[in-house]
């Protein structure tokens, strides 16, 4: 009876959303192009964005916790961002060749981000990750990658082993996870070149790496968990993985894609620990499409084509687009040490009042993140790994996440969220309130 409550109302007020999505099935695979953003009965078709809200074509008005999975760190529309894309697009939309945009935002990342001596631009996230291992497998003359467990590294075949698996049983021993594969038709042989660590499990990690060290390019995490959870590494893990990783020559790297708004220098400042290589994407843009990848200067010489041709071929029509670089310069321009430190106190607020207010109502659930990156997960276990996520009831999770639809706030379907700088202290009060009516609604 709850489901049916929450979902007849959100039925109620997106009429417009349910026909434009059962048009897209005639035409879309899945009625959409991004499966991410689905969620059942069906997702709003947004319309316009402006600050922290998002419209939707039946007019409703709801706070944006999402951001477009964290890549409008300044919320939408922002007049800053706004005015130099249309700056750049009375110049031309994109060349074949450099544009100056290009080299700002380089050297830009390389000043914020130590560990990056030399940087190259893709078109997505995925893109950036993707490079980054055949870059790792070219430097060292190694085949296998060792990932993280419930780690997403975009929708490439290299890393697409144990990302997030709906089951338990099929996960094998905590301390040495089974390779499961993200996808039907993965290749045997892809699946075999991955070694699965337990994510914050220090000891069995190390002993894995040991175990594989001759056989390993590089080692891949994202430094919290984004997608899998917004669960943040433990610092010590970090450091043993830095440590044994310089020990047996495998490169350390680091998936920032979702993580590089915690501080100026992403999650590796945060954390004090220098990769070898970054994968960048997400906010990068300005809310447009960008990736980057980057690292130690000797480890990207294998893009190095000016003397002959280099061992990695590297292209993409796309690549360091001047749209996205303008307004990826602009973002970063206004993402100072003041506005990090302004999102992380508000991102403290937010995990702290919603732990409080489910403490309250006696509603088990568990509070993670970094910065201005949280999650919400409804079990009683602390969420230190994937494994932990799936002790959550989906059920319950769903039918709160409609409820905050209904309540004109917007999350990520599993409960996940980022802020921008565009949401104040009231939209934090303001979703806690509408979580404790939720709550209430679904708990009586």
């Amino acid at each position: 009876m709850r489901t049916f409550q929450e979902q007849r109302h959100y039925e109620a007020a997106t009429p417009k959303s349910r026909a434009l999505h059962q048009q897209a099935d005639q035409y879309l695979a899945g009625g959409e192009t991004r499966t991410s953003a689905f969620w059942s009965p069906y997702p709003v078709t947004i319309a316009r964005g402006q600050g922290c809200h998002v419209w939707d074509v039946d007019g409703n008005d709801r706070i944006d916790f999402v951001n477009n999975f964290t890549t409008l760190v300044h919320g939408h529309n922002h007049p800053t961002v706004l005015k130099v894309i249309q700056e750049q697009l009375s110049q031309g939309t994109s060349f074949f060749g450099p544009s100056e945009p290009q080299l700002k935002l380089a050297k830009l990342l390389c000043e914020r981000v130590p560990s990056v001596e030399r940087i190259r631009f893709t078109s997505s996230g995925t893109e950036a990750t993707m490079n980054c291992v055949r870059a790792a497998r070219a430097f060292t003359g190694r085949t296998k990658i060792a990932k993280c467990e419930g780690g997403y590294h975009g929708t490439h075949e290299a890393l697409a082993v144990s990302v997030q698996p709906s089951s338990l049983a099929v996960l094998g021993r905590a301390e040495r996870p089974n390779q499961v594969p993200a996808d039907v038709g993965l290749p045997q042989s892809v699946i075999e070149n991955v070694v699965v660590l337990p994510y914050n499990n220090t000891e069995a990690a190390r002993q894995l790496l040991t175990e594989h060290h001759k056989e390993l390019a590089a080692v891949f995490l994202e430094p919290m968990l984004g997608s899998g959870g917004m669960i943040p590494a433990d610092p010590e893990y970090l450091a043993m993985l830095r440590s044994v990783t310089s020990k047996y020559g495998i490169l350390l790297v680091f998936d920032e894609v979702i993580t590089f708004q915690v501080a100026t220098g992403g999650a590796q400042e945060w954390y004090n620990i220098k990769p070898d290589m970054t994968a960048f994407g997400k906010i990068i843009g300005g809310g447009l499409a960008a990736g980057a990848f980057g690292g130690r200067k000797d480890v990207m010489a294998v893009y190095e084509h000016q003397q002959g041709p280099a061992p990695l071929n590297h292209a993409g029509t796309f690549n360091g687009h001047p749209l996205a670089m303008a307004a990826g310069i602009a973002t970063f321009q206004m993402l100072t040490p003041a506005a990090h430190e302004r999102l992380n106190a508000l991102g403290d607020r937010l995990r702290q009042q919603v732990q409080q207010l489910c403490n309250e109502l006696e509603t088990p659930a568990q509070v993670t993140g970094l910065g201005p990156l949280f999650g919400i997960h409804f079990t009683r276990q602390p969420v230190r790994s994937y494994r932990d996520v799936l002790t959550v009831g989906t059920q319950f999770r769903h039918e709160v996440f409609l409820g905050l639809l209904n309540e004109g706030v917007f999350l990520y379907p599993t409960m996940l969220g980022s802020l921008s700088t565009a949401i104040t202290e009231k939209e934090v009060d303001t979703l806690t309130a509408a979580l404790r009516r939720v709550l209430v609604r679904l708990t009586r």
